[in-house]
């Protein structure tokens, strides 16, 4: 079959590659040149996609990066992977409208179009296939068939991957449902069924907006266990020990990546906008995720002036980690890079260390990452403060432990030492 993959980002491009190994001709549209540029290359910018992978499809002739609509032409199946970001702190449809529009002018009777971004519920049936529906005059079932598929994409995650996560699948009607579950399962190994796209869609955004939830529970709890002069990491630890109704969740510097700081948002927004109801814990959750970098901003400054009789104006301060997610070289919304942005703001002047991140500008015109180095700028004794942000595997904590003066521990890894700090 002729598959077109509508963007090629963490999830259209893990998707396109699957579809390639199964045997498929992929069309990988793609509206950045850049990206194009290194696709065309055999070069993957996506972590889980080696550069191998590519230049293995693209030389074996079934693989295709384009921005040329043509190319889409006569294709039997599309799926829509686009960004569903926040503009002013609102969902912002526009890629997924854009894209869809793209496909209707080229579907045929016959094909199948399947949105796999996350949205909120409804989205599938009066946005994408409204749009379709204009364009062709075909019904969902009839000439086209048109279902959701979430994407379930964890970067740098070698157990749970694209194949063997299991696909949850939907449809507009029965006939639509079969049509997508028949090209999902040429595919991964675990098929899903859902009663509706609504149900679907639901599902969905619930995942992303529990997990969001519950750091949020342990972010607060982190907050009150230093008030009370408690470790909120050992009483994690106590709490885990319970081997039945207990799921643990650790504190951090803050929520990133491409699910959980915009998700939670496409459900209380719709919740709000369409009727009216609050979804008033999933909202309380995110202002406790997005006061967090600031929370670790402050309790650094708190350390500085209690310990080292200094402010953070001026401060030579070490930020360890970049990425959102440790192992990885993703930044999107990364609380990391808020709290690096922070510290810039109060004055102090910031170095970055990331072994995974490509050195680029945080906050201003000076490139402030190192990476991907492994040892700082300068030595660890030499910075008025370290902060630990991202636990990655290359950073070498006993080292870090040892030589420098004062470590302020966002992720509960480092070793007991009268230095180290832990949120």
């Amino acid at each position: 079959m002729k598959i077109a993959v509508m963007g090629q980002g963490y999830v259209g491009l893990p998707l396109a590659m699957a579809a390639v190994t199964a045997g498929h001709d992929v069309v990988g549209f793609e509206p950045d040149e850049r990206r194009l540029v290194q696709l065309r290359q055999g070069v993957s910018y996506v972590e889980d996609i080696p550069d191998k992978e590519l230049r293995e499809a693209l030389e074996g002739g079934r693989y295709e990066p384009t921005r040329t609509e043509d190319c889409l032409v006569d294709f039997d199946v599309a799926v829509i992977t686009v960004p569903t970001p926040l503009k002013d702190r609102q969902p912002d449809l526009s890629f997924v409208e854009a894209a869809t529009e793209t496909v209707a002018r080229h579907v045929k009777d016959g094909a199948v179009v399947i949105l796999e971004s996350t949205t909120h519920p409804g989205t599938t049936r009066e946005v994408v296939a409204s749009i379709l529906e204009d364009a062709t005059g075909w019904k969902p079932g009839h000439g086209l068939h048109v279902g959701f598929s979430p994407e379930r994409i964890d970067p740098g995650n070698e157990r749970w991957t694209f194949g063997n996560t299991p696909k949850i699948v939907s449809g507009l009607t029965p006939a639509c449902r079969d049509r997508v579950a028949g090209f999902y399962s040429g595919i991964t190994e675990h098929i899903v069924l859902a009663g509706s796209v609504e149900e679907a869609e639901l599902a969905k955004v619930f995942e992303n907006t529990y997990r969001h939830v519950n750091i949020a529970l342990v972010n607060e709890l982190g907050r009150l266990a230093h008030t009370l002069g408690v470790d909120v990491w050992r009483t994690l630890a106590l709490a885990g020990t319970k081997p039945f109704g207990f799921t643990r969740f650790l504190p951090g510097p803050g929520v990133g990546g491409h699910c959980l700081p915009v998700d939670p948002v496409y459900l209380t927004h719709h919740a709000r906008t369409r009727y009216g109801q609050a979804f008033r814990l999933v909202e309380l959750a995110q202002d406790i995720n997005e006061a967090q970098p600031a929370y670790v901003v402050q309790r650094l400054q708190d350390t500085l002036n209690t310990r080292l009789h200094r402010g953070v104006y001026g401060a030579r301060i070490l930020a360890l980690g970049l990425a959102y997610k440790a192992g990885t070289a993703d930044h999107r919304q990364s609380p990391a890079a808020q709290v690096v942005s922070l510290l810039e703001d109060k004055g102090a002047r910031v170095d970055v260390l990331d072994p995974h991140v490509k050195p680029y500008s945080v906050h201003g015109d000076t490139p402030t990452v190192f990476g991907p180095h492994t040892i700082p700028p300068l030595p660890y004794g030499d910075y008025d403060a370290v902060v630990l942000l991202t636990a990655h595997d290359e950073f070498d904590l006993q080292r870090i432990a040892i030589e420098a003066t004062y470590v302020l521990d966002t992720r509960g890894v480092m070793p007991d030492a009268l230095n180290i700090e832990r949120l």
